[in-house]
């Protein structure tokens, strides 16, 4: 096949915009769940969302131009292996992310792109006036929601693939550190029934813990410690997790949560951070795009694997090992040095 000419291809890029726009539609108004039965017309479709027929017909045929739905005779659709993990009830469903990535607070903090290239801030302070912790905690919880729920639902994409790298049976005591509702210290221990787990967080995610520790049957073995990483880490444990922690922050902050966490681990204890690991070169990894949120948003950064590792010495530990998954998530391990 060949390729089309350099403008056209960066025009594609271009277009890319519209197509998470379009996806985020879609997620919005529970496409993917409506032709879970099998397909159906778009008529169909715009009544029961409460859409312009022809509108939506247009989003869809977009969509299905790039492999996000297909379309068939009569204005009809049914979903591509994509879609169907953008269902609700999907194993590893992308839904509630599509939702997070495209809420328009959150869709118009990527505009202000330029504001963070030129002084180095995360431009969504810019945007909102505050961090976006504090204003998805405190100024906007219907938000702050939505995040908690795509969370959990990331955490799909690598649940699986974190328990099949890693062996967790030695340990007696496992701790979520900024674990929100608890979704990977739960999956974890339902496989370690030798371990108690320890839920460290703030308040608020913390609220939606239990029901979500219940419905793994573990919440008899979690302590929950409600507590600002950045203060103090007052929790003992064989192994610490941080998933999706330390993108969040460079590494000023990240040796002070770091170094809070060791003040108060056993000498033979492990921290593992669960993240990606940037690879070097130009070959594509989902991280190097992530990393475009990060900037933006909470004032953090993707690393490679020497950046974690002096993150890791500067805050006192030694990297032992970095594992790969399955999935997009490697485990970075790590003990006092």
């Amino acid at each position: 096949m060949e390729l089309l000419p350099p403008d056209a291809q960066l025009l594609q890029l271009i277009g890319g915009a519209f197509v998470s726009a379009a996806i985020y539609a879609a997620a919005k108004l529970g496409i993917a769940d409506l032709l879970a039965d099998g397909p159906r017309t778009t008529a169909f479709l715009a009544e029961m969302t409460g859409s312009d027929e022809h509108s939506l017909y247009r989003v869809l045929r977009s969509l299905a131009s790039v492999g996000a739905f297909a379309e068939m005779d009569d204005r009809t659709f049914q979903n591509t292996p994509m879609t169907e993990t953008l269902r609700s009830n999907a194993v590893r469903s992308t839904r509630d992310l599509a939702i997070w990535l495209g809420e328009p607070e959150h869709w118009k903090v990527y505009g202000d792109l330029l504001y963070s290239i030129k002084t180095g801030k995360p431009c969504w302070d810019n945007v909102h006036g505050e961090p976006v912790f504090p204003y998805l905690f405190n100024t906007n919880p219907e938000l702050g929601e939505i995040f908690n729920r795509a969370m959990t639902s990331y955490s799909h994409q690598s649940i699986g693939p974190l328990l099949e790298a890693y062996d967790f049976s030695g340990a007696m005591t496992i701790a979520d550190i900024a674990g929100g509702y608890g979704h990977l210290l739960a999956a974890v221990l339902a496989v370690n029934p030798q371990a108690k787990g320890v839920l460290f967080d703030l308040a608020a995610p913390l609220q939606g813990a239990p029901q979500m520790l219940d419905s793994y049957g573990v919440a008899d073995r979690v302590n929950l410690v409600e507590g600002d990483f950045f203060e103090e880490v007052s929790v003992r444990a064989d192994i610490y997790i941080l998933k999706h922690i330390i993108h969040d922050w460079y590494d000023d902050n990240n040796q002070k949560i770091l170094r809070n966490i060791r003040a108060s681990m056993p000498d033979n204890a492990k921290v593992l951070i669960v993240e990606a690991v940037v690879p070097e070169g130009n070959d594509p990894h989902f991280s190097k795009i992530i990393d475009l949120e990060m900037l933006m948003a909470p004032g953090g950064v993707e690393r490679t694997r020497s950046e974690f590792s002096q993150l890791l010495t500067d805050s006192g530990f030694r990297m032992t090992r970095i594992i790969p998954t399955m999935g997009a998530m490697s485990i970075v391990e790590a003990v006092k040095a």
